[in-house]
């Protein structure tokens, strides 16, 4: 997924982070060169459905404007859920 609006420089990342551990979800986020925020989650449907709702919020500090998401298939990457830096 991709989320766009103020969501650099408002803890989006780390508040992502924190609220995947707590749902279970693997997977990593990042900041992308152009002020957006990128995100691949994997889990339970039921689960990867409350990141993407919580995604389209953000933390108190951001202000979402479009949340671009593209499903996939559970592929079982990820051994849990990290911040990406860089490319």
């Amino acid at each position: 997924m991709i989320v766009s609006g103020l969501v650099q420089g408002v803890f989006f990342r780390a508040h992502t982070q924190e609220a995947a551990v707590l749902h279970g979800v693997t997977g990593w986020v990042r900041n992308n060169h152009d002020g957006t925020v990128e995100a691949i989650f994997e889990g339970k449907e039921e689960t990867v459905k409350k990141m993407v709702g919580w995604c389209k919020k953000g933390p108190p500090a951001a202000m979402v404007e479009d949340v671009d998401i593209r499903w996939g298939e559970f592929k079982d990457e990820f051994p849990g859920f990290t911040i990406r830096y860089g490319d």
